[in-house]
């Protein structure tokens, strides 16, 4: 990592206190440059230890206050040589005051030391003002998106060239490589630029979801290069400009919250291990960098564009994760990120741990309560599920015709989505065109891998450019039968992924025309749901 000639200051925000969270476990499955006009601050995190938080919860000043406290903690000024994501006086109300040495919250000390006391969380609302606060436009009925995956966070098997010529294997090991500064700088300004959001509009879709890794906003010791954050932020000017609507994901958690190379580090899954670096867990670590993403892109100036924030994707539910650890944790963190957003209307989104939407009803309730606000609703959700359905991920999917595929996709908005009357919102946060078949030239499609008749080709082993009319024509029919099972079931979706190999890359199958514009049908009213 390059060194700075300017001085970035590390300091940090609230973070929940996790004492009350389920203490037992089920098994289960570089820098980017600092703006000229004032120097960079930024606030790092220094916890006491468990043993200090106090965890008797403060009385409700309200009943629509909930009981949810955050500990008291003091927070000093340290020298670091990064800042996530250019922090001024001007870009928030809570931002120290003063540039420089001199800058500090109106109640620290002159040694830059701040003490954050015990505060309440409204269940419903920002603690910050919103009388005064202009509304946000309306989203659109349906969220019709496609991921930015393997952009800020590199994936192997979507990223082969990044990789060429060294032995890593995911984010962090690619961050260790000789020359990774320079080539992942290349890589950000060329992956997705903004004739690739002109693209998207022009098919149809009205949303993105942009995953990023926690490493950039945390940036003190990660082991990580940081600087994504300023690309995320040129494509939310991409966006605005193009009329897109952004979910703002954190794709990648302290410890890795999956042992995924999605999460930026493959292997141990460690997020919800208790052990402390700097007096701090890796879910408390989790905390503190939503609120420094919650009090950004909550701000009301990003409400026009930015519509959600993820608060964590693909938690696993088995081994070293615990469901309800993971569902006390989603509670916690929704209330620190909606203490510091001051667009009242972000939506606070957390992944459904592959459990499906239903395990998390209690949780919605907890959060916004027992309302009779329909999931289908215009009113802006507070809490919403993302569920990842995928029909190219597990065993069963792989012994399924293109007919049988169609028929379990159709079924889904009874099986793995909620009825239209719940009022915890459902978006489906990935998908994929991607099955495992052969189409034969009568447009019959048959099992696998292996063709058996002349003309016959296969989706996993013929090049997508080399695809016949049969072949297209069965991998366009699953799309669209995709696609109505989600508008009928969801609040909205995003196929993953706009660039990638083969029949994940979006960009593909309407290179090579296998599908359209998103709104069109060649094939409608596969599911009869009407």
């Amino acid at each position: 990592m390059k060194t700075r000639t300017s001085l970035a200051i590390l300091a940090t925000a609230t973070i929940p206190s996790l004492t009350h969270a389920h203490p037992y476990i089920n098994p289960h499955r570089h820098s980017h440059t600092p703006r000229a006009t004032s120097t960079d601050w930024l606030y790092a995190f220094q916890a006491p230890s468990l043993a200090q938080i106090d965890p008797t919860p403060v009385a409700a000043a309200a009943s629509t206050v909930t009981s949810l406290v955050y500990a008291t903690i003091t927070v000093s000024a340290q020298p670091h040589s990064t800042a996530p994501w250019g922090y001024h006086g001007s870009d928030m109300a809570t931002f120290p005051i003063g540039t420089g040495a001199s800058a500090a919250y109106p109640t620290a000390s002159s040694n830059n030391s701040v003490t954050l006391k015990p505060s309440q969380v409204n269940a419903t609302q920002s603690a910050g003002p919103t009388a005064t606060t202009p509304a946000a436009p309306a989203l659109p009925s349906t969220l019709r998106g496609v991921n930015l995956g393997g952009w800020l966070i590199l994936e192997k098997w979507m990223n082969s060239d990044c990789f060429e010529g060294t032995d890593a294997v995911d984010q962090w090991t690619f961050d260790h490589t000789d020359g990774a500064v320079a080539k992942l700088k290349q890589h950000w300004e060329t992956y997705i630029t903004e004739d690739d959001i002109k693209a998207i509009v022009g098919l149809g879709l009205n949303a993105v979801r942009i995953p990023i890794g926690y490493w950039a906003y945390d940036t003190f010791g990660s082991g990580y290069i940081s600087g994504a954050d300023a690309y995320l932020e040129k494509a939310i000017g991409w966006c605005r400009a193009a009329g897109l609507k952004v979910l703002v994901d954190c794709h990648g958690s302290p410890g890795s919250q999956n042992g995924f190379d999605n999460s930026g580090r493959s292997g141990n899954v460690a997020w919800q291990d208790k052990s402390q670096s700097n007096g701090t867990t890796n879910m408390q670590k989790s905390i503190s960098v939503l609120q420094t993403m919650g009090r950004k892109y909550g701000a009301q100036e990003y409400a026009d564009v930015v519509f959600g924030l993820e608060l964590v994707n693909e938690p696993i539910s088995w081994q070293q994760n615990n469901l309800e650890t993971t569902k006390y944790w989603a509670k916690e963190a929704y209330a620190a990120v909606r203490a510091v957003a001051t667009n009242k209307n972000l939506q606070i989104i957390m992944h459904d741990g592959f459990m499906g939407p239903s395990q998390w009803l209690d949780v919605n309730v907890a959060i916004v309560g027992n309302t009779t606000t329909s999931a289908n609703s215009t009113t802006p959700a507070l809490f919403a599920i993302d569920t990842h359905l995928y029909q190219n991920q597990m065993g069963d999917d792989s012994s399924l015709t293109q007919d049988q595929h169609i028929a379990k996709a159709c079924n889904w908005t009874s099986s793995a989505l909620l009825p239209a009357s719940s009022n915890l919102p459902v978006y489906v946060g990935e998908f994929s065109a991607q099955t495992n078949i052969c189409a034969n030239p009568d447009g019959s499609t048959v099992v696998g891998s292996t063709c058996y008749i002349d003309g016959c080709q296969c989706s996993t082993n013929v090049d997508m450019q080399d695809w016949n009319g049969p072949l297209k024509m069965a991998t366009r029919k699953f799309i669209e039968t995709e696609l109505d099972a989600f508008e009928r079931g969801a609040k909205g979706w995003f196929m993953w992924n706009y660039k990638g190999p083969g029949a994940w890359g979006v960009s593909n199958l309407v290179k090579y025309g296998v599908m359209g514009k998103v709104t069109e049908r060649m094939f409608p009213g596969q599911c009869r749901f009407d």
